[in-house]
């Protein structure tokens, strides 16, 4: 339905946190579009929306905006194209869900270790 996601779970899952070590150009260039996807507010609800149930119809989503469903459809498509949902359309309506293995990979990247007992002495 969609096009294949900027995601490549090969390359991202040997990124280490961020706090250990440095991104490479080619990690980041791979990372980015899912950031940048979670930058609008609308879509940051759409994402935690979806994610707060296993899958959910865009027609349940819709109406918890003030915005018109083209534009809706668009910041779910802005979602997808990162690799940060799946849908399949059933019937008339459209149903999403989160790519766990997207989220995993930002919230490992972004893990920061806890200080050690030096550190914070």
């Amino acid at each position: 339905m969609s096009k294949q996601p900027v995601v490549d779970p090969d390359l991202v899952a040997c990124c280490p946190p961020i706090a250990t070590r440095r991104l490479e150009a080619n990690q980041a260039e791979v990372i980015a579009p899912m950031f940048r996807a979670l930058g609008d507010p609308v879509r940051l609800r759409l994402m935690s929306m979806i994610a707060s149930v296993p899958e959910i119809c865009v027609c349940d989503l819709t109406p918890e905006f003030a915005l018109s469903g083209p534009t809706i459809s668009h910041h779910l498509k802005v979602l997808r194209d990162a690799g940060l949902v799946e849908s399949d359309r059933r019937g008339t309506w459209v149903w999403y869900r989160v790519r766990a293995d997207a989220f995993r990979q930002l919230g490992a990247l972004l893990r920061v270790p806890a200080p050690t007992a030096e550190a914070s002495a």
